[in-house]
């Protein structure tokens, strides 16, 4: 189950991500809207063009006499083409009407007689659609030499081609515009997220340590609690209990260390002190240190140089020692540990009972440790060594006991 603050941040990317949507989405439609309006124009314009070079080219070659004459159009090339056109009387001087040869779009003779009179009475051009927006028509009036209105030239064009190709535009347009605010709701999903990722990162690593500081400390304050309350009921103990509580005491700090040591470096704000380190000295002198208590800790140790930040490594090398001592032991038996350092590598040996092999990897996770119980040490390891471009390692030896190999870069001279 996620945690609430997870499912906020969830939410929080949905958000990110529909509002991201909706802004680019909002965009694109009037985009598409204007690039669809304007083809729509764009088509208009094509058949006025289209329209307005007959009417103006069969108003040239009318004749004009004591009436209009049009036998000289009928031997244009204008009369075999398209767009269609009429010459008609629209209600001036009548004169025998004049239709051109090719019929490119069926209309009523009515409907562009009342056409061309509404172009003579009103004297102006006239542009329009008929037939349910089929067909677009203009009708131009003809003037003689004394500006009188003596008829009009109608022509008229079929709008199917010009429509479809719209059409195609549309469609075009509209899945266009559907894979696009597609795409963009991935992109707005992948943006918030990274967008988001700090935020989530920062919030799991608050949960991890959390859970981590409850679950370690869990055990050594009851433990704590017990030896406080049983001194506090029997005086006479606390000679023998203040050594135990003391112990515990330094331990807690261990864990409290050993958290916030891997809450500054799952962070990223810990910063190396890297320096040129002699790592035999510092296991020799490390090991010098260690509280035995009746163990046998051995060291073979080469001369060898690394670059390191040394109170890291110090501390990544202290908790192989201690998961050694703790774990690397039989029943009833004292630890037996021997340490190995040549060649940038610590490798830490016990007698223990060894490491399942199928939990190895897990022994670096959190809440895991080689002996099964739960701790930081490996895992702090583990980040040691990747901070400083090395590898930790872990397998059985042949005659019993876990082996922990801690390799680092060699500091050449």
């Amino acid at each position: 189950m996620k945690s609430p603050s997870a499912e906020r941040l969830r939410r929080l990317r949905l958000l990110l991500t529909l509002l991201f949507t909706t802004l680019n989405a909002a965009g694109l439609i009037l985009l598409a809207w204007l690039v669809v309006q304007l083809d729509s124009a764009h088509g208009e314009r094509t058949l006025d063009g289209e329209l307005n070079r007959v009417t103006s080219t069969a108003s040239r070659v009318v004749q004009y006499g004591d009436s209009i004459i049009t036998d000289y159009i009928g031997k244009d090339v204008l009369n075999d083409g398209c767009p269609q056109f009429a010459v008609l009387p629209g209600g001036a001087a009548p004169f025998e009407p004049f239709y051109s040869a090719r019929v490119c779009a069926e209309v009523e003779r009515g409907e562009l007689d009342r056409f061309a009179t509404q172009a003579v009475r009103e004297n102006l051009a006239l542009s329009t659609y008929f037939n349910d927006g089929r067909v677009r028509v203009r009708a131009e009036p003809l003037r003689n030499e004394f500006a009188q209105n003596v008829g009009a030239v109608v022509a008229w064009v079929d709008t199917a081609q010009v429509d479809a190709q719209h059409q195609r535009l549309v469609i075009g347009v509209i899945a266009g515009s559907a894979v696009l605010v597609a795409a963009v709701a991935l992109a707005g999903h992948a943006l918030s997220g990274r967008a988001i990722r700090p935020a989530a990162a920062a919030l799991e690593q608050q949960e991890v340590l959390l859970a981590e500081t409850a679950h370690d400390l869990r055990t050594p304050v009851a433990a704590l609690r017990a030896l406080a309350e049983t001194a506090l009921r029997h005086p006479d103990q606390r000679a023998e209990l203040l050594p135990r509580t003391v112990r515990l005491a330094g331990r807690m700090g261990g864990i409290i260390d050993g958290l916030l040591v891997r809450a500054r470096l799952a962070a990223g704000v810990e910063q190396l002190a890297v320096q040129p380190v002699w790592l035999d000295q510092l296991v020799t002198g490390l090991v010098e240190e260690l509280p035995q208590d009746g163990a046998r800790v051995t060291v073979t140790a080469a001369a060898t140089k690394v670059s390191a930040d040394p109170a890291l490594l110090q501390r990544a090398i202290g908790n192989l020692l201690d998961n050694a001592l703790r774990y690397g032991r039989l029943p009833d038996q004292p630890a037996i540990v021997h340490v190995t350092v040549a060649g940038g590598r610590v490798t830490v040996a016990d007698h223990g009972p060894g490491i399942d092999a199928a939990l190895a990897e897990e022994a670096f996770d959190r809440f895991a440790s080689a002996g099964g119980s739960s701790g930081l040490g490996l895992p702090i390891v583990a980040w040691v060594a990747q901070a400083h471009g090395g590898t930790l390692g872990v397998y059985n030896a042949e005659e019993g006991g876990a082996i922990f190999e801690l390799s680092l870069p060699v500091l050449r001279d």
